[in-house]
């Protein structure tokens, strides 16, 4: 059981981790001409089934599947979870309260709505290399014999 979460891991941190580059590429920036009330609500169309509770599970299930691993799988494996629990962390305390006031900012200056938005995006670079960390981690513990 602790390969098979630890392969689901990897491959949701590898699909968070594109899908994160190509929002913050492609999709966050169309947003800039239009008003938040216009913009897709992607953490409720999208990320709530990728990162915001899969991910979130299996980082729970990875950590117990680590701690009880021995050998030198275990150190990897501890490194990934840990990234990932910063990353979580850093989500549940900053990008989705940032981004639901944002999208109910009805009241909020435009300038500020701007600056927010645009804050946020610098800010998710940190997110993004917190997550290509922990896939890169999570792969090496996946390279060696368990």
């Amino acid at each position: 059981w602790k390969q098979i979460v630890l392969w689901l891991f990897v491959v949701n941190l590898g699909s968070a981790f594109g899908a994160g580059v190509y929002e913050a590429r492609v999709v966050i920036p169309q947003w800039l001409d239009l008003p938040p009330k216009e913009w897709p609500n992607t953490g409720v169309l999208f990320w709530v089934y990728v990162t915001t509770v899969p991910l979130t599970v299996l980082t729970i299930l990875n950590a117990v599947a680590a701690w009880l691993t021995q050998g030198p799988r275990r150190s990897w494996h501890l490194a990934a979870v840990s990234v990932v629990i910063a990353e979580r962390l850093a989500t549940f305390s900053y990008f989705i309260p940032t981004m639901v006031r944002l999208m109910g900012s009805e009241g909020m200056a435009e300038a500020d709505v701007r600056a927010t938005l645009s804050q946020w995006l610098l800010m998710t670079h940190g997110r993004h290399l917190l997550t290509l960390t922990a896939w890169l981690l999570g792969l090496k513990a996946l390279s060696i014999p368990e």
